[in-house]
């Protein structure tokens, strides 16, 4: 029972954004991952930047509320040629890490790259691409996947901070998650938990190309 309650973890992701905010809610114990939640918060309807930002943090507060968390997981590190949406991008982020840490709630942030590494071994992949393998190795059906990539992206968030629970993946030496796993002696046998999840779905895909 102890052992239960110790690799248990509630993750919540968060795509940050100005106009819709993914957010998706992970429940993990082991091996299992169940997705209690996730969607794409809209806040496009609302004037001003400033009134968005407050709802999307009341939004926080009651998901935060609802599921209780053990970490917020973040995307950081966004770059965009107009300043302007740069900055706006950083408002939203504070807002999110602001919310978790107003109920103490720990954050975790990822860098895009780093994200869709963990995802589909491509640190480049689009984000088509992502939604694409979460759907797949996460078995959700059609019907069940939200129109908004923002969702899917904020499901890649919390899972490559479960993935990063088992298995951390490095952005730097290596060119994608398989690279990494060769540089380092490991194969599908050796390894367990989240890790061995995604080197079999890594395995299935280069088989379907």
């Amino acid at each position: 029972m102890q052992d239960r309650l110790v690799n248990e973890h509630i993750i919540l992701g968060v795509d940050p954004g100005t106009l819709f905010m993914g957010y998706a809610v992970l429940k993990t114990c082991g091996q299992k991952v169940e997705i209690l939640e996730f969607g794409a918060y809209d806040v496009h309807k609302l004037e001003g930047q400033y009134p968005r930002l407050q709802k999307e943090f009341f939004f926080l507060q009651e998901i935060i509320d609802k599921y209780h968390p053990t970490s917020l997981a973040i995307e950081t590190q966004f770059v965009d040629k107009n300043p302007q949406t740069m900055i706006k991008i950083v408002h939203a982020q504070g807002v999110a890490i602001a919310a978790a840490l107003s109920k103490d709630v720990p954050v975790y942030e990822y860098s895009p790259m780093k994200i869709k590494m963990a995802i589909t071994g491509n640190g480049h992949s689009s984000k088509e691409q992502v939604a694409g393998m979460l759907q797949r190795f996460m078995h959700i059906p059609d019907e069940q996947m939200p129109k908004k990539l923002d969702a899917t992206d904020a499901l890649a968030i919390a899972y490559c901070h479960y993935l990063q629970l088992g298995m951390p993946v490095s952005e730097g030496g290596a060119k994608d998650w398989t690279t990494f796993a060769k540089r380092k002696g490991l194969t599908d046998k050796g390894l367990t938990g989240p890790a061995a999840q995604l080197m079999a779905v890594l395995a299935t895909a280069k088989k379907k190309k």
